[in-house]
């Protein structure tokens, strides 16, 4: 198995994962706030799903890239990224996230090269004059995924006892 295939193959397992922790949720289940803090199962879900596609912009189109096209681009409340609006329901949020998922896949096999670097765009948790390469966001994106996955498992055991792992 080739790099390419690797990062799509471990970002897909941490995907699965997370996935996996909202089975046979119901919407208002999946909107509720089991822990101190703002996150819920579906709002992990939209989190994730618009991250990814914004460092898939970064990657095609540097920092610029990343304020288009939606997806929690920076013009909203950072924690409404984390919340099921009005509307939305949890099938609807893991078909973004499935249709996101699938353009990072293809994304990844097609890139012409894994080195292709970007400035980072200027944030206080980013080195100044930093760059990424495709390779980097993909491990970012890895990582995130993980993460978010570990909070799902922790939200979903506080809301029904259930767990992901194990």
């Amino acid at each position: 198995m080739g790099e390419r295939e690797e990062f799509v193959e471990t970002l897909g397992k941490h995907r699965g994962l997370l996935r996996r922790t909202v089975r046979d949720l119901t919407d208002e289940q999946a909107a509720r706030r089991t822990t101190a803090s703002e996150l819920s199962l579906g709002g992990l879900i939209k989190h994730v799903a618009a991250v990814e596609a914004i460092w898939t912009r970064f990657i095609t189109g540097g920092a610029e890239a990343m304020r288009s096209g939606g997806g929690g681009s920076g013009g909203e409340d950072w924690a409404e990224q984390f919340r099921m609006a009005e509307g939305e329901t949890l099938a609807g949020l893991l078909a973004e996230y499935e249709r996101v998922a699938r353009e990072t896949d293809e994304l990844v096999r097609g890139l012409p090269d894994l080195d292709l670097a970007h400035p980072l765009p200027p944030a206080p948790w980013f080195e100044q004059g930093a760059s990424w390469s495709a390779r980097r966001v993909l491990l970012h994106l890895i990582a995130e995924t993980a993460q978010h996955a570990g909070h799902a498992d922790i939200i979903r055991e506080s809301l029904d006892g259930a767990k992901s792992m194990g």
